[in-house]
């Protein structure tokens, strides 16, 4: 297989959105592990829907990704803006 298809078929099975919000590293990295979050959890949704995992099974996984998800936006430092709304 050459470079080029290999590089084909990641984006093709990893493709990375653009990101539109305010540019800082920690967005970035945060950003970038969302997106992460997100394919791991569609690959865990096929895997129960097509009955290689239970459904117990499954939300075990997207549990500890959450909580992943979770602990990486904590130690980046970002925090809930507080809303504009009254």
């Amino acid at each position: 297989m050459e470079e080029s298809d290999k590089v084909n078929k990641e984006n093709f099975l990893h493709p990375l959105s653009r990101y539109y919000g305010q540019v800082k590293p920690e967005n970035l990295v945060f950003n970038a592990n969302l997106q992460e979050f997100s394919q791991k959890v569609g690959y865990i949704v096929n895997l129960q829907t097509s009955g290689k995992i239970t459904s117990e099974e499954a939300y075990r996984r997207v549990k500890a990704l959450w909580k992943t998800l979770k602990y990486s936006k904590k130690e980046l430092g970002i925090h809930d803006e507080p809303s504009n709304e009254s």
